[in-house]
């Protein structure tokens, strides 16, 4: 199943006990649709505040249901900032964490002397000018395979701190500016570390080289402060493309 989501109203991907996450609605909208608890398991977590265009979540059908019922009917108790987007069967071994050959983040930020209002929660800001050639210099020395501690989160629960950074992408449309990743996997809040170093350099109050230090350095402490979650969209997972799993939907369409 792919969901689309506005992480703003919510405490992230994975279920708590208040209930107040996109986990929680998306389980509580299937049980009510199939009449039975249903649990589910997703391709990348989120954080509080963080949106999602192709979540990617699999579980087990306890009714057979055909694939367009099930997004219908999953939406029609879902609210309105929550959407399936497509659904479709896969093997009986399939998990959409372990599957995924990749993710794809996207990061939106707007640079204007005023704050954003109709953007509000949906991008990120800074009123000073940032330079695309600075922070296209300090991106490339993050590509490849690295010990990715310096942008990890004190809480992130992942077994190794390596990854592959397989691309990063600047561009800018006006005041709107969009950072594109792709990694192996993420480590928690490893996006929003590398995005508050990307504005560091893009600003002028580090050189492009600093990133290689700080990447060098596997120290949270040597690092640009957390970046907002506004503007930070999961893209989706990237999967072996015999699954037939879609990669693209109508919520990608929108984002700029």
């Amino acid at each position: 199943m792919g969901l689309s989501y506005r992480g703003s109203a919510y405490l992230g991907w994975q279920s708590q006990p208040g209930g107040q996450t996109v986990q929680d609605r998306l389980e509580a909208a299937l049980a009510t649709f199939a009449a039975r608890p249903v649990r589910t398991a997703c391709a990348g977590r989120t954080d509080a505040g963080v949106h999602g265009l192709n979540q990617v979540v699999h579980f087990d059908a306890p009714v057979a249901r055909e694939p367009f019922s099930w997004v219908r009917g999953t939406n029609r108790y879902l609210p309105p900032d929550i959407a399936v987007q497509w659904c479709q069967p896969v093997p009986a071994d399939f998990d959409a964490r372990r599957h995924a050959r990749g993710r794809r983040y996207a990061y939106l930020l707007r640079e204007s002397v005023a704050r954003p209002a109709l953007e509000a929660g949906l991008v990120g800001w800074v009123f000073r000018p940032l330079d695309q050639a600075a922070m296209e210099a300090a991106a490339a020395h993050l590509i490849g395979t690295h010990d990715f501690s310096a942008f990890r989160a004190a809480g992130c629960q992942a077994l190794s701190p390596v990854k592959e950074m397989r691309r990063i992408a600047i561009t800018r449309r006006g005041a709107l500016w969009r950072f594109e990743v792709e990694a192996s996997a993420f480590l928690h809040h490893m996006v929003r570390n590398l995005m508050g170093c990307l504005v560091a350099v893009g600003q002028g109050s580090r050189p492009p080289d600093w990133m290689a230090e700080v990447l060098a350095s596997r120290s949270r402490e040597r690092a640009a402060p957390t970046f907002a979650p506004d503007g930070l969209y999961f893209l989706g997972p990237v999967y072996d493309a015999a699954l037939g799993l879609p990669e693209h939907n109508a919520s990608i369409d929108w984002l700029p």
